[in-house]
C-alpha cells in the first residue's frame, strides 16, 4: 500500500513494539530491563527486538563479550518516533487517563510541565486538520480521493 501511515505501522503499529520504543526513550536499552519493566516474555521480547533492529530503529551495541550481550540503542530513524510517542501520550492523557497523566514531560529550556503542539514548519501557527489540505507529493501512485 503506498500510504507512509500504513508503512509506519508495518513496523511500530505491534501493541509492544511502541512500548519498546517508549522504554528506550526513558533510557532502557538492555533486554532484561525491557523485559521486567514490560513484564513481556521473553521470546516475544526477542522477536519485537530484532524486528526493530531489522527495521533501523534500534541497533545492537555490544557491551559484554562472554556471554555476547547487547545494548539497545535508538537510531535517528527511532528518535524519529518521538513526535509519534508524545501524540500517543498525549491522547492517552487526554482520554483514558481518568487520574491524570501517568508521567508528564518537563521543558528544560524553561522549566515547566510543557504538552507538544503541531505547528506549521514555514510561518509557526497552529496546525490541525481544518488547517491543510492534502495534495499528491512525489511517492503518490494512486490519486486523492475528491470531495
Amino acid at each position: 500500500m503506498t500510504c507512509s501511515v500504513a508503512q509506519c505501522l508495518e513496523v511500530v503499529g505491534e501493541w509492544w513494539t511502541m512500548l519498546i520504543v517508549r522504554d528506550a526513550f526513558l533510557g532502557v536499552s538492555r533486554f532484561d530491563e525491557f523485559q521486567a519493566r514490560l513484564g513481556i516474555s521473553r521470546n516475544i521480547l526477542n522477536q519485537r527486538l530484532a524486528h526493530l533492529v531489522a527495521a533501523g530503529v534500534l541497533e545492537r551495541v555490544p557491551y559484554q563479550e562472554r556471554p555476547a550481550r547487547y545494548d539497545y540503542k535508538l537510531t535517528k530513524k527511532g528518535r524519529d518516533l518521538w513526535p509519534v510517542l508524545t501524540a500517543m501520550r498525549q491522547w492517552g492523557d487526554r482520554h483514558v487517563a481518568p487520574d491524570g497523566p501517568p508521567l508528564e514531560l518537563v521543558h528544560r529550556a524553561c522549566g515547566h510541565v510543557a504538552e507538544a503542539v503541531m505547528v506549521c514548519s514555514r510561518c509557526r501557527e497552529p496546525m490541525g486538520p481544518r488547517h491543510v489540505k492534502a495534495i499528491e507529493g512525489p511517492g503518490a501512485r494512486h490519486a486523492l480521493p475528491t470531495r
